[in-house]
C-alpha cells in the first residue's frame, strides 16, 4: 500500500482544499451534535410529562374511588 500523503501535514493541508475539506468535517459534527443535544432534551422533557399526566391520572382516580 501507497501512502495518499507524504507527510501529516499534508494529510492537514489537504492538497489546497483544507479549508472546504475541514469546513465541511465540522459542519456535519456540529449539526450531528447538535441533534443528539436536542433529541436527548426533548426525551427527558416527553419523559417528564408523561410521568405528570400519569400522577394526575392516579390522583384523580383516587379522587373517584373516594366518592364512591
Amino acid at each position: 500500500m501507497q501512502a495518499q500523503f507524504q507527510s501529516v501535514a499534508d494529510f492537514f493541508h489537504m492538497g489546497g482544499y483544507a479549508f472546504y475539506v475541514w469546513l465541511s468535517y465540522g459542519i456535519a459534527y456540529g449539526s450531528l451534535g447538535i441533534l443528539i443535544g436536542f433529541c436527548i432534551t426533548r426525551k427527558s422533557r416527553v419523559l417528564k410529562e408523561i410521568a405528570a399526566k400519569v400522577q394526575r391520572e392516579e390522583r384523580l382516580a383516587q379522587h373517584r374511588s373516594n366518592k364512591q
